[in-house]
């Protein structure tokens, strides 16, 4: 294939992600890195050219005839009318536009009428009010596909990508659940999504869980009991996997590049390092589903919203690893086909 095809969801209406899209359409090399889809009222992407001062092109297509697309279309829905957006405010009718938007990007997926899906910034509250009923829009998308097995956010900041063993839980309850499995899944997770993302061998760290590595045992002995032989296995299975690293100091091994992913224990344990690092260019991967999915990993900023404020660079990332994974998954598609 040529280029791949990415479909862009505009995000939360009241927040930075018309804006945000707006700006990406405009930014060198991108309409000639994908053929590219807008799905969403086409007042909505106005709104984002209005609050950007940059056009937008709108060029209506149709279900039927996105197979045969190249270039910007628009593929317009009705999900919202003008007079209920309101900027930088939680409503229950920019959730549901939000989420009926995300919806018709993942029936395109499924039907193999895109490769990737695009989404600007959600607004957790918005869509929790507009009918959630998930811990993430991640977990949402699982649902709505039917996918039942194994996927996790992953967190990427250039060249570098962090999974995690647990995610949304009480500190307290992280050491419970640290298992050998829980580590394998996060390990194989971080090494199947580079792979598919153009690295050959990826390098993947894991990051300890207590301090100093448990100092060999002093500290705990979850290295010892349960890294340790999750981590032998991962090697067993020929993979590239070292550790368990002093979660203090993995960072800095991935900072000058001598890894590509650290595996951490926790939330805050990676998300901390990724974001000091470089919280405008971080982006955030649906991990392990069938469709290639990012986001920027910034929220829907409404303390800027509508103000012409927003820095694109992590959307403009995410995009880019968007397009390298999308490649990978119509090859891996097409060849299913011809099975």
């Amino acid at each position: 294939m040529s280029k791949p095809r990415i479909a862009i969801v505009p995000g939360d209406p009241s927040g930075i992600g018309p804006e945000l899209i707006a700006k990406l359409l405009n930014d060198t090399g991108v309409t000639e890195a994908a053929n590219i889809v807008l799905v969403g009222d086409s007042h909505l992407w106005e709104q984002g050219a209005q609050q950007a001062d940059l056009p937008v092109p709108l060029t209506p297509i149709t279900e039927a005839e996105l197979a045969a697309q190249e270039g910007v279309h628009h593929l317009d829905l009705e999900t919202i009318s003008a007079d209920e957006i309101q900027i930088s405010t939680v409503t229950e009718a920019g959730g549901r536009s939000s989420l009926r938007c995300l919806d018709k990007a993942m029936d395109l997926a499924q039907a193999g009428l895109v490769d990737g899906i695009l989404f600007a910034p959600f607004n957790k509250a918005s869509m929790t009010s507009a009918g959630l009923n998930a811990e993430d829009e991640h977990r949402y998308m699982a649902r709505y596909l039917g996918y039942e097995g194994y996927h996790s956010e992953l967190n990427v900041l250039d060249d570098m990508m962090t999974t995690r063993v647990t995610s949304h839980i009480g500190l307290k309850e992280v050491a419970e659940n640290i298992t050998q499995e829980a580590i394998l899944k996060a390990i194989n997770l971080a090494n199947e999504t580079l792979l598919r993302a153009g690295k050959s061998r990826p390098s993947i760290a894991v990051a300890a869980l207590n301090p100093h590595a448990g100092d060999n045992g002093k500290f705990g002995r979850e290295e010892i009991d349960i890294l340790e032989p999750a981590i032998a296995k991962a090697q067993a299975k020929q993979m590239n996997v070292t550790g368990p690293w002093p979660s203090d100091t993995v960072f800095l091994k991935a900072k000058r590049g001598e890894v590509d992913a650290v595996v951490t224990m926790y939330h805050d344990q990676g998300q901390i390092a990724i974001k000091l690092l470089g919280f405008e260019r971080g982006v955030t991967v649906a991990g392990g589903l069938p469709i290639p999915a990012a986001t920027p990993a910034h929220g829907t900023a409404f303390d800027i919203a509508g103000q012409n404020k927003a820095n694109v660079s992590a959307t403009r990332q995410a995009f880019n690893l968007l397009v390298r994974m999308a490649k990978t998954h119509h090859a891996e598609r097409s060849q299913e086909t011809q099975l």
